[in-house]
């Protein structure tokens, strides 16, 4: 079936469902390799009062799919299908078959293009990672938006803020962008983006142009649709220190030992998990927490 074909179908099944009710905004917030406890509505020690409260008011999904790994995930979230039907079946590298191209086919449709072809404005902040292989140490190399490079505005986004690539430092991060449907993305920073201020934390960045796009938006007769796709947590684990001072030395007696177990606890106290499953073997490539060579450094590490 070809993409026209797909896109079709689904503003039909869009324009059915829009008679019957008014268009809601819609936000999307997806993050970057977290575990399933690694927040407090689903057991876990961190403090997360804003995520619990959405549980408490809406749904929490006991039952899922996950394809693991952050390009995959973020190429079945877009599309709806799994990720290999969508080219992205492993990471961004072209392993030479269609399923594994490591960019978005052009025959999969991304709800970013059903919704605004719906009439909704369609806002992404954040990680890309489904557009190819970029070398990051060359940025003045990149073609965004030539073959095997899509970029969220040639995926049906009208505005980005962010980055195509997968990881980078959070505070001194190159190839940050900003582009719309009338101004292709730029480097927000020099030729090559990299921040220089030394206020600049890449989460709250993300977060706060997200907001000003609703802001800019709310006025607007038109519903919108923002996908905001954060790196953290993924590697290089970096955080604000008074983020880390928060959980420095909570881990420190018992480590990841004492944590899993306690999470698997607290997910069957929750009724998140059955009862009767233990709790699965711990990854042989780690040492056991009293065997870690230097406790302190892993403590700060998991804060």
């Amino acid at each position: 079936m070809t993409r026209s074909l797909l896109l079709a179908s689904c503003l039909g099944l869009a324009s059915a469902l829009g008679a019957a009710a008014p268009r809601p905004n819609i936000i999307v917030i997806l993050v970057d390799d977290m575990g399933y406890s690694d927040i407090g509505c689903y057991g876990s020690e961190i403090q997360t009062p804003n995520l619990n409260q959405l549980a408490r008011n809406g749904i929490r999904c006991t039952q899922m799919y996950n394809g693991a790994r952050c390009c995959p995930t973020r190429a079945s979230l877009l599309t709806g299908l799994y990720a290999h039907q969508a080219g992205v079946g492993h990471m961004v590298q072209n392993r030479g078959t269609r399923a594994y191209q490591g960019y978005l086919r052009d025959d999969c449709v991304t709800i970013a293009e059903v919704l605004r072809a719906g009439g909704y404005r369609t806002l992404m902040s954040g990680k890309w990672h489904v557009g190819g292989p970029y070398a990051p140490t060359q940025p003045e190399l990149w073609e965004p938006g030539a073959p095997g490079h899509p970029t969220p505005l040639t995926r049906g986004f009208e505005r980005f803020f962010g980055t195509l690539e997968g990881a980078g430092s959070f505070f001194h991060p190159y190839t940050v962008m900003r582009g719309s449907d009338t101004e292709p993305a730029q480097f927000i920073h020099g030729s090559h983006g990299q921040v220089v201020d030394p206020d600049f934390y890449y989460t709250d960045a993300i977060s706060d142009n997200a907001c000003t796009m609703i802001e800019e938006s709310v006025s607007d007769e038109k519903p919108f649709f923002l996908y905001l796709a954060y790196t953290a947590p993924h590697w290089p684990l970096h955080a604000l220190p008074e983020d880390i001072a928060k959980y420095e030395g909570r881990y420190r007696k018992g480590g990841w030992d004492a944590l899993r177990t306690q999470r698997h606890e607290e997910l069957k106290g929750m009724g998140m998990l059955d009862r009767r499953w233990e709790i699965s073997p711990r990854d042989e490539t780690a040492p056991a927490w009293q065997d870690a060579p230097d406790h302190d450094w892993e403590d700060l590490r998991m804060a």
